[in-house]
């Protein structure tokens, strides 16, 4: 985190992310099929109206498409080449480079460095590191889970925003399910053929942010 030193009133008691300490990169140009342009909806419904007024253009930014599910991936071990910022999550994402070529987003971990490497699969083979996605069943009791599904190769959807994770808490009789404690204390009972990925999510400090003005929101 970094401190401005008041200067003007807008810098006065503002707190912001040091991102020149926390991301890292070996790719100098991330490949363009990885990101997509959303529309902007400018404060209109689905029929146009204005619903909220005074939405202007906003900051030109594009979405870099995540791969929450992780399937066509399985079996083929991944390097995380960087660690980047994105505008549409309050996570920082990881930049991962595949054996065959191929390459993806995901959420990154905290603690999961350059040059680390990731797996995914069905197997118990799978070893239970950061950044290892595999199914619920496989996990031990205890561990720290984040982007978790709720139905089979649906893709992950719990436990994803900046510091959040689930604790495993075991199976039931019938090992059909698995207890996860959600970040909101709620006790949920998941499919064991869910998949979940290993770790807490990054950027754990982004609750701590003050903007200070309304116009570095914008």
């Amino acid at each position: 985190m970094k401190n401005l030193k008041p200067t003007n009133n807008a810098q006065r008691n503002t707190i912001l992310i040091d991102y020149r300490q926390k991301l890292r990169s070996e790719v100098k140009k991330y490949p363009r099929n990885l990101f997509k342009k959303l529309p902007s909806h400018a404060g209109r419904n689905n029929r146009g109206a204005i619903t909220t007024r005074h939405h202007g253009g906003g900051h030109k930014k594009k979405y870099p498409v995540i791969d929450f599910k992780r399937y066509l991936k399985d079996g083929i071990e991944g390097i995380i080449k960087g660690i980047k910022y994105s505008p549409y999550h309050t996570s920082f994402i990881c930049f991962v480079s595949y054996r065959d070529g191929s390459n993806a987003f995901i959420l990154a971990p905290e603690g999961l460095k350059i040059g680390d490497k990731v797996l995914s699969g069905e197997s118990e083979e799978i070893p239970i590191q950061t950044g290892n996605n595999l199914p619920l069943k496989y996990i031990p009791a205890g561990t720290f889970i984040h982007n978790i599904e709720l139905k089979p190769k649906k893709g992950g959807q719990l436990a994803r925003s900046a510091g959040n994770y689930a604790v495993v808490r075991g199976s039931d009789e019938n090992k059909k399910y698995i207890q996860v404690k959600l970040p909101s204390g709620e006790v949920r009972k998941v499919l064991a053929e869910c998949r979940a990925t290993i770790g807490k999510i990054s950027n754990s400090e982004n609750n701590l942010v003050r903007l200070g003005k309304a116009g570095r929101n914008r």
